[in-house]
This record gives C-alpha cells, structure tokens and sequence, in this order.
C-alpha cells in the first residue's frame, strides 16, 4: 500500500524519503500551466538541492488533457529525454495531472512507479489515493486506465491557499462523502466545523484530511480491484455525477459540484428504495446544504436539465453493465452497499425530481 504523508512543508527532505522507499533521484515532474507558476520555483529548487535528476511537463489545466493524444506527446518528451524504467514520475496537481500523471506511468516502458504530490483538496483526499488512473474518452469520463498503486502520496495542506472558494467546496464533497459511506462520527464532525475546514482553518483542515485519506485507504486495502462491491461504495453519488458532467461536456461543472447533487440524488433514492429512513435522509440534507455553488450552476446544470436526458447519459457512466446502472445506498449514514439489482427508471427519475425540489428550496446557490 501507499505512504500517505500529511505535513507543512510537505517535501522536506525528499531525497532520503524517495531512498528511504526505494525510488531513484531521477524523476519527471508532471504540472500543469497552474501549478508549474504556483509551485514550480519551489518544488524544483528542493529537487536541485536533495540531488535530483529531473524532467519537467507541463499540460493545459483543463479537463480535456485527461486524453491519448496529450499522453502521447508526453511519451514522445520522455522517450528524447532517455527516460528509462529507472526514473519514476511525480505527479503535482489535482486530479487531471494526477490521473493522467497515473496513466503514462503505468504504461511508460510497461510500468515506472508514480508520487502524488496532489495540490487540491479533491485531490489530497480522493483521486491521488487508491491507484485508479485514466484517461477520458468523447464517450465518457475515465474509461480507459490502469490500477496503479503510487509509491508516495505527498499531502501539504498549505497548497490549497492557492485556491478560489468553488475549488474548496468541490474537494469538501469527497470529504463529506467519506462520513456518509463509513462513519456517522466523522459525517458529523464535518458538519459541525464545516465552515472552518471550508476556511482552511487548522487543526480541522488537516483532521478532515488525513481522516478522509485513512477511510479511503483502508477500503482500497480490503478491494483494490473492485471485485467485493467495497471499493465501489467510494462511488456515492458517482453515477448521477457522471451523468451531470457528460452533460456539461466535463467543462462546465467541476467533479465535486456534481458529486455534491449526485450525493442528494443518491439519499433520496435511498430513502425511495426503502433502505433510509425519514430522520437519516434529513440529517443527511442538512450536511449537504451548506455546499455553495456559483450563482446559477445548480440551475444550468442540473435544474434545467431533462431528468430523462440525465438518465441517458448516466447509462454511459463507466459503472454500468449491460446498460443496467450500479447504485451505491446507504443503509443508515455512514454505512454504505453496492445496490446489485435493477433499479426501475420511474424511481431514478423520482430521485432526480427530489434533488430538483430540494435545490429549488434551497436559498443561497
């Protein structure tokens, strides 16, 4: 399994921590346009200093460099640059340069060991954890990748004052969804100093952190594959979420965004399916009522969005089998279960409509 370092500064004393792991001091450095400008100087300059061989990529910070032809420009860089098997890629950005820093390499001359060095709290809490990495298809998002456990999961709270609002808000619904599948305890323990983690106040900002990284650490433990139904409760959400994103062409909504409305979606299908009662759906809504969007994304995205439409494109998402959707439900709050049987797509639309109503009502987004 992965180390998983949370600390400020997070990269003291690289060079013995790689050695200390058994990586070599040769290292391409993936970024993109954003962190190369945030973090680049500094990241570099610890890297010159601890004895480093480099390599440095830079992608465009969008969604779309999740893709084959990027991939393969990058390969095409390494391979001039004789990088060889002995080199290994540390990966700083969100999700799009950790998936994709993932991606090459698991596959870059059949496999060189990945670091994650995420600098989003999506991120640090969810994708560079648990070695799934992929790329993006025109036909839906994530369909192509490898299992490819990172040796290193560098983690520094202090990189996310970088970020706007909407960035934190989309990392806090990964955060959130970790008490709703796991634990009640910490699903309140997030509502209660939400407003302070949201603010990246210590010690809750780096308390939510390493709680949310041990929970899905410890479920990739017990189902690295995907093959007990486990690992696939991390997917809460996920299939409303990944509907709403191929909707938005994967620009226009960030991944926490949708997740937060697929998480709404999710309680009240519980709820419809018979599986949480009244009292649980309602402490849950409560949670998930404090997410602030920017002023009319709920709207354009979701609301005025066909519930049939959605549904279609939900059976896109990569979870499906045989166009039959997979739902994760919750039993009570913070105990989750891969939903195997069919679902009637009367009750999926019901479940939409609900989520509708509840964001109609809801003020401030």
């Amino acid at each position: 399994m992965s180390t998983i370092i949370v600390d400020t500064p997070v990269t003291a004393g690289l060079g013995k921590l790689f050695s200390k792991h058994g990586l070599s001091l040769k290292t391409v450095v993936l970024f993109d346009e954003h962190t190369h400008d945030l973090f680049g100087d500094l990241l570099l300059d610890t890297l010159r200093k601890e004895g480093f061989q480099y390599r440095v990529l830079v992608i465009p910070a969008r969604e779309a460099s999740k893709s084959f032809s990027v991939a393969y420009r990058l390969y095409g860089s390494m391979i001039e640059e004789d990088v060889d098997r002995t080199w290994n890629l540390l990966a700083c950005g969100g999700g799009v340069v950790g998936d994709l820093g993932g991606f090459m390499a698991a596959s870059y001359f059949r496999g060189i060991p990945i670091i994650q060095l995420p600098t989003t709290l999506l991120a640090m809490t969810d994708s560079a954890i648990g070695g799934k990495v992929a790329i993006n298809h025109p036909l839906g998002k994530n369909l192509i990748g490898f299992f490819h456990m990172p040796e290193l999961v560098l983690i520094d709270p202090a990189f996310l004052r970088t970020l706007p609002e909407r960035e934190i808000f989309a990392g806090m619904a990964e955060v959130v969804k970790y008490g709703f599948i796991s634990d009640e305890g910490f699903l309140f323990f997030l509502e209660r100093h939400f407003d302070d983690i949201v603010a990246l106040r210590e010690p809750w900002l780096s308390e939510a952190i390493r709680k949310s990284a041990g929970i899905k650490a410890d479920v990739v433990k017990k189902d690295f594959r995907e093959t007990t139904g486990l690992r696939a409760t991390l997917n809460f959400g996920h299939t409303f979420a990944h509907g709403l994103e191929k909707l938005a062409d994967y620009r226009f909504l960030r991944h926490g965004e949708a997740v937060t409305i697929g998480m709404v979606c999710a309680l009240f299908l519980s709820r419809n399916l018979g599986f949480l009662d009244e009292n649980s759906l309602q402490k849950g809504l409560a949670i998930l009522g404090k997410f602030r969007f920017p002023r009319g994304i709920v709207k354009r995205r979701f609301l005025d969005t066909g519930d049939t439409a959605l549904l279609e494109s939900m059976l896109v998402d990569k979870k499906k089998f045989d166009r039959k959707l997979r739902f994760v439900l919750l039993k009570n709050l913070g105990e989750a279960f891969l939903f195997t049987k069919d679902v009637d797509d009367a009750t999926v639309l019901e479940s939409i409509a609900n989520g509708k109503e509840f964001f109609r009502k809801l003020k401030g987004n």
